[in-house]
């Protein structure tokens, strides 16, 4: 098992960042992929952006691509978000979640992760 936990989110106005971070704990040797899902009210969760420990590859949904930035401290086992020049549109419940696959293929839909965070709000204002 994995637990994990997000915190960082946030009320921020439009323009701003944030900065989320993903501690994880457990079995930390099965994250071999790690992503971040946002989901707004009456939405499907959604891929935000994903990270694969064998080789630090990364990707991208087209919304946050040049804006958001995702990155691993593994020594601590920390999973981070970087947002700027947040919209409203992106205002959601983030969610860390682990891929437990052994490959090099970042995988984007929420039925491919094995464990999730509780998840934490953002809100961007206009």
């Amino acid at each position: 098992q994995v637990q994990l936990v997000e915190s960082g989110g946030g009320l921020v106005q439009a323009g701003g960042s944030l900065r989320l971070s993903c501690a994880a704990s457990g079995r930390t040797s099965l994250m071999y992929g790690m992503g971040w899902f946002r989901q707004a009210p009456g939405k499907e969760r959604e891929f935000v952006a994903g990270i694969r420990r064998s080789n630090g590859t990364t990707n991208y949904a087209d919304s946050v691509k040049g804006r958001f930035t995702i990155s691993r401290y593994n020594a601590k086992n920390t999973l981070y978000l970087q947002m700027n020049s947040l919209k409203p549109e992106d205002t959601a419940v983030y969610y860390c979640a682990v891929d437990r696959n052994y490959g090099t293929r970042i995988r984007t839909t929420p039925y491919d992760y094995d464990y999730w965070g509780q998840g934490t709000q953002v809100t961007v204002s206009s």
